[in-house]
């Protein structure tokens, strides 16, 4: 989910596994969505197709933080 809490955008992902970085592509493809950079179609095509090239950037570590794990 994203929510825009006074000027922050404050996202939520869930899983229950994650690839190296995958949290932070995940991040830096919908910034790109969401300055026009991309359309939001392109998201299903980049799943499915596996291709890391096809993602955006990767978002920078700061900022992002692990909430909690359930076991």
């Amino acid at each position: 989910s994203c929510q825009k809490q006074d000027q922050y955008l404050i996202f939520t992902i869930r899983g229950n596994g994650f690839l190296y970085n995958m949290v932070r592509i995940i991040i830096g493809t919908l910034i790109e969505v969401g300055l026009g950079k991309r359309s939001p179609k392109c998201i299903p095509e980049i799943i499915m197709s596996k291709d890391r090239k096809l993602a955006g950037k990767t978002a920078p570590a700061q900022g992002l933080y692990l909430d909690h794990v359930i076991y």
